[in-house]
């Protein structure tokens, strides 16, 4: 099942970067023009083909599981002269999460220790080469290498996630990571001493460096009547970091070494999200005492009521009418979500908040998925319960939605199906995945049972019984990380882009109704034309912003380049809501529509009522053919809106960062015509 973990950034030790993230569970942008190009907007399949599209799965196996490719394979090109002694070298090819960025296989090297880091660095100044982590390789921006990066490239590969994985405990209140450690294993420890972090990425391989890179984040803001606790806090993962080690150049020797900065000093905050333009060893964070949480999925609530403007009541509209774009008979698309989803939905949510903004309002944590063309999205959220409510299920391990996780076959067998070219399929897509999410959340087969014959044809009562088999996952409960991290590497792979809304927090209805309302225009206007552009879901998640008295040390400052990074001239700006839109690699129009959507909110996010920051780990600067590639938005509109509000940021971030690398040995191609 499609989701985006939004920021969830990997990618490897501390110079790479991911992803989003946060909640459900995404990927992000294109690198150069379209890998493959399908027919344009197909018409539908027949019973009889969807049936017998095995054969399509095998060419589209890469978005259902792991990376295309040798791990290593035998040397095709020089081996890079003089390394430093005991240098674990190989060659692997580097695959992204989404399969967009797909290079030659480049030389990777192992590093065993920190200290193994700065001798590489010296070698790689003294021979022109240029170092990259890497790890998980859970990324979608080109901030690690470009797609086709060819083998003779002078790019070495430096891999943190096979050793440098130490987590120790510094403090009653801190955790020492090296950068190469997983998401998992870091909560997993402060699980093991009863700590915890209020929010964080939502999948659980990726590096804690990758996090770091791009500012990875989750999805909290204080609740009503919430008072954060000591060592939580409601941004950024990076804006947690108390002391970070990195690789820098030692002005007074020339040669490269490691460097502890504390969180008081300066220079730091350039570090704390770096987009791969540093190398961080080894970080200490900050946590608090664990909070146990309870999620609560519903999806009885029409996107025109949850994303109404403000004001317009608890129904904003007929059901039927809500984000259907074009009319999706069937699945989703009226009875209230099913008989008995909204009898759970009014038993779990208490008859209570009805719009997005009040469910964040109650219980500070939310998330919506809203799968394409359908009505109902599917709504989480979390709130703080110390003691297990009646009628939840007590969790004790993370990743307790196995119905997206473990991809079902027919989902499988119709995503095949459109990566191979059936692009019209996409209406039909986003209703098997909304019934698939309703079955295994609630048990409530209504809409199954009355729908046509194509949907019966896929759900049949096997699979039914396959998703019913673990259980019921609409009311959870649990200690925090069991309930924060919900996507594993088995999900399906999507690319997204992904944008930061910054906004006060009694305008975060406004936010999303007005982003609604374009969203539902413009895939309409595309439907009419035969196209369609979007096959995954819209993702939205709202946090707050990074706040430097969240890490407890006097004097720090926020991270220089994090979307999350307060504004001085705008103090009323307290939260960010995150929007991205998925889709599969590779879909007719995918750019274009990215790039209408995108010109639409900086348009309507212009600084006035709100700002607007893109999520570096996703896809961003869009023209008509691919992703990253406006230059305009390189040059002028992404620098200008971590410029804007005075006071330190882009600048001080690209000016520290280059002193302590001159040589840019942490960077690549794409990173020197941005951070400039």
């Amino acid at each position: 099942m499609t989701s985006g973990h939004g920021t969830a950034g990997s990618a490897g030790g501390a110079a790479s970067a991911a992803s989003d993230s946060a909640g459900g569970a995404a990927s992000a942008g294109r690198s150069g023009g379209a890998r493959h190009r399908g027919s344009g907007a197909g018409s539908g399949l027949t019973r009889r083909q969807l049936l017998g599209a095995s054969a399509a799965l095998g060419g589209a196996a890469w978005i259902l599981r792991g990376t295309v490719g040798p791990d290593s394979a035998r040397a095709a090109a020089p081996v890079p002269p003089g390394l430093p002694a005991g240098t674990e070298l190989y060659q692997r090819v580097f695959e992204n999460w989404s399969g967009e960025v797909r290079t030659d296989q480049l030389w990777t090297c192992a590093p065993r220790t920190p200290e193994e880091v700065p001798a590489l660095a010296d070698w790689a100044h003294a021979n022109g080469w240029r170092l990259r982590a890497t790890g998980y390789r859970h990324t979608w921006a080109p901030l690690t290498v470009a797609d086709r990066t060819p083998e003779s490239a002078r790019v070495l590969l430096v891999d943190t996630s096979r050793h440098l994985t130490a987590v120790t405990a510094d403090s009653p209140t801190t955790v020492r990571v090296q950068t190469g450690a997983t998401m998992e294993a870091l909560l997993a420890h402060l699980a093991d001493r009863g700590l915890g972090l209020t929010a964080c990425p939502a999948p659980g391989e990726i590096t804690v460096g990758g996090v770091l890179a791009i500012g990875g984040h989750g999805t909290a803001v204080p609740a009503a009547g919430e008072v954060r606790p000591d060592g939580h806090g409601y941004g950024s993962v990076s804006n947690q970091v108390v002391r970070l080690t990195a690789v820098v150049l030692d002005p007074a020797t020339g040669r490269y070494a490691l460097r502890t900065f504390d969180r008081s000093e300066a220079d730091s905050a350039a570090f704390l999200v770096h987009l791969g333009r540093a190398f961080l060893t080894e970080v200490v964070l900050r946590a608090g005492a664990d909070r146990p949480l309870r999620c609560v999925s519903r999806l009885d609530i029409p996107a025109s009521e949850l994303f109404a403007p403000p004001g317009a009541g608890g129904s904003a509209g007929s059901a039927g009418s809500a984000g259907s774009a074009g009319g999706t008979a069937g699945t989703g698309s009226g009875g209230g979500g099913g008989l008995l989803g909204g009898l759970l939905g009014g038993l779990l949510g208490g008859g209570g908040p009805r719009t997005f903004a009040e469910f964040v309002e109650r219980d500070g944590r939310a998330e919506a998925i809203w799968f394409a063309y359908t009505d109902y999205p599917w709504l989480k959220t979390w709130s703080v319960a110390p003691t297990e409510p009646l009628g939840s299920l007590a969790v004790d391990h993370p990743y307790n939605f196995p119905f997206s996780d473990s991809v079902p076959e027919p989902v499988a067998r119709l995503a095949g199906q459109i990566v191979a070219g059936a692009w019209g399929s996409a209406p039909l897509f986003g209703q098997l995945q909304y019934l698939v999410a309703k079955v295994g959340l609630t048990g409530d087969v209504t809409d199954v049972l009355l729908s046509g014959g194509l949907i019966r044809g896929l759900l049949t009562g096997d699979v039914l019984t396959h998703l019913l088999a673990g259980g019921l996952r609409s009311d959870l409960w649990g200690p925090s990380r069991t309930l924060l991290q919900y996507v594993r590497p088995t999900t399906l792979r999507v690319t997204a882009n992904g944008y930061a809304v910054l906004a006060r927090r009694a305008d975060l209805q406004w936010v999303v109704s007005e982003f609604a309302a374009y969203y539902r225009q413009l895939l309409a206007e595309y439907q009419a034309r035969g196209e369609y552009p979007v096959n995954g879901a819209v993702e939205i998640r709202v946090t707050g912003l990074d706040d430097p008295a969240y890490s407890g040390v006097p004097g720090a400052r926020p991270p220089l380049l994090s979307a999350l990074r307060p504004r001085a001239d705008r103090p009323e700006w307290d939260t960010a809501v995150w929007l991205d839109v998925l889709a599969f690699p590779g879909t007719p129009g995918l750019e274009r529509f990215a790039r209408d959507l995108e010109q639409w909110l900086l348009r309507t996010f212009d600084g006035t009522r709100a700002g607007l920051r893109v999520e570096w780990s996703k896809g961003w600067a869009y023209t008509a053919d691919a992703a990253w590639s406006d230059r305009d938005m390189i040059d002028r509109v992404i620098p200008a809106g971590l410029r804007a509000g005075g006071g330190p940021g882009w600048d001080e971030a690209v000016a520290v960062l280059d002193r302590h690398d001159p040589h840019r040995v942490f960077g690549n191609p794409f990173l020197d015509g941005l951070l400039k």
